[in-house]
């Protein structure tokens, strides 16, 4: 099926969750189905433009607050030039001007095998990193922002478990409320 946004509209959607919860998929193929563009600006991407490694920009991160407050910044900058999927741990939280907030949720035991199978390694360490990923990033979040990213239900207009759905149907899932909503159109 394909959608397009209403003349002169433009649009904004912001999809959050944790790592592993489906966020850059999801944003990625919701991007590409609506025929907008793609903001998915973290750490991750960070990390390579600096030549780091993931594990070091979190470690400096810890120390220096810059790192995070750049990801956020420029991520919500580059949301507001044009109709987009931003798509982001904090998407819903910091970019107050979407359309729609959407959240994906996922078991931490899911999570960790969809890391495994994204990145490979020891599914035992991948869980103790992401458990030390997620106090970390919920630890700084409260600090700079004031934000519990575990308290999401308020923030969200939209909650999906990803843990039964494929990617093909949380989008047809956001599509549908979008469609809901008078915000996208089939072509």
């Amino acid at each position: 099926m394909s959608y397009r946004v209403p003349g002169g509209k433009e649009l904004r959607v912001a999809i959050s969750g944790k790592s592993g919860c489906g966020n850059t998929t999801v944003s990625t193929l919701l991007a590409e189905t609506l025929g907008v563009k793609l903001i998915n600006y973290t750490f991750r991407q960070l990390a390579a433009e600096k030549g780091l490694s993931l594990p070091q920009v979190i470690e400096f991160a810890k120390k220096d607050d810059s790192y995070d407050k750049y990801v956020d910044k420029h991520q919500v900058e580059l949301a507001l030039q044009e109709s987009c999927v931003l798509g982001s741990r904090l998407a819903i939280w910091m970019l107050e001007r979407a359309d729609l907030k959407v959240y994906l949720f996922a078991s931490d035991e899911l999570r960790a095998n969809r890391i495994l199978k994204r990145e490979g390694g020891d599914l035992q360490a991948i869980k103790d990193f992401t458990a030390m990923r997620d106090r970390e990033d919920t630890k700084r979040y409260k600090q700079f922002y004031g934000i519990d990213n575990n308290a999401y239900a308020d923030i969200a207009d939209l909650v999906i478990d990803t843990n039964e759905k494929d990617p093909q149907t949380i989008v047809n899932c956001i599509t549908a409320e979008l469609l809901n909503k008078g915000l996208i159109e089939n072509c």
